[in-house]
């Protein structure tokens, strides 16, 4: 009777031990699946940042880099060819026109400052297409990408401000009369200005307004105003109107080599992009 009363205790001591033993492992899993669930989350709701590498590509490389060095001088209107990840003649062409507009020594090896100035310059790009994130996009969606892409080439392609056509055009003139033979940087930063002013309450709320304003600038003053601008005096306008400003919102800018106005200097200067000294 004691070796049966003995084997019966060990028996409920082993069946406490085994469910206490399957509980801890439930729960120890539970917590993990939960741990898992919050570092999902937190990795979802970080920012995705460009996916330049830092390795420098020339002709003949190859890769996602020089996909996205296509696929970013497509969208400034640079690269005219199928973003195809391969780094040939019409990606050095449209690479050395780059780095020429933006003021880079033109050898056409996209190192860390043409990355940096491709990044900024397209603040709009989407880190997500590589060939992979390509590839795995259906029909319908490439060939709406690929519309996105021909609609950014006119000239009010991100034009939230509700600007007329023949706003866009004078503001292009404006650019091409004050800034042309400048870095294209300075360009942009131009129409930036311009911008700038429409949305301050100190000055008219439309470009033709802030353009023509007496005194403003100095294209209007001379008649340069009316010369016909380039294609680049017009990126730089779409480039505005995306949202880069490489001013930093300034709201004005002068030339310190032919600047006659004293008042000028008392501004608060920013930056100087070529020959333009951009102040608020």
């Amino acid at each position: 009777m004691k070796k049966t009363m003995v084997w019966i205790c060990t028996g409920i001591l082993a069946a406490s031990a085994i469910t206490y033993s399957g509980l801890s492992k439930h729960d120890s899993a539970q917590q993990q699946a939960k741990s898992l669930s919050t570092q999902q989350k937190v990795q979802a709701a970080q920012p995705v940042q460009p996916t330049f590498s830092s390795e420098a590509v020339d002709f003949g490389s190859y890769g996602q880099d020089v996909y996205e060095l296509q696929s970013r001088l497509k969208l400034l209107g640079f690269f005219g060819g199928e973003v195809d990840s391969n780094f040939g003649s019409s990606t050095l062409k449209a690479v050395k026109g780059f780095q020429k507009e933006f003021g880079i020594n033109p050898d056409g090896v996209v190192g860390a400052k043409t990355k940096l100035k491709l990044v900024n310059a397209t603040p709009h790009w989407k880190p997500t297409e590589t060939p992979k994130h390509r590839n795995n996009q259906g029909s319908d969606q490439g060939q709406t990408a690929n519309r996105s892409d021909q609609n950014a080439e006119t000239m009010g392609s991100a034009n939230t401000m509700g600007l007329s056509e023949n706003d866009l055009k004078i503001m292009a003139n404006a650019v091409y009369g004050e800034s042309r033979g400048e870095p294209f940087e300075g360009q942009v930063a131009v129409a930036a200005v311009i911008l700038n002013r429409v949305k301050s309450p100190s000055f008219p709320n439309t470009p033709s307004g802030v353009i023509f304003q007496p005194g403003a600038f100095t294209a209007v003053a001379d008649g340069q105003i009316w010369l016909t601008p380039n294609e680049t005096a017009q990126k730089a306008v779409r480039q505005a109107l995306n949202g880069w400003d490489p001013s930093g919102g300034c709201l004005y800018y002068f030339n310190p080599k032919t600047a006659t106005s004293k008042w000028i200097w008392s501004r608060p200067q920013v930056k100087t992009i070529g020959e333009h000294i951009f102040c608020m």
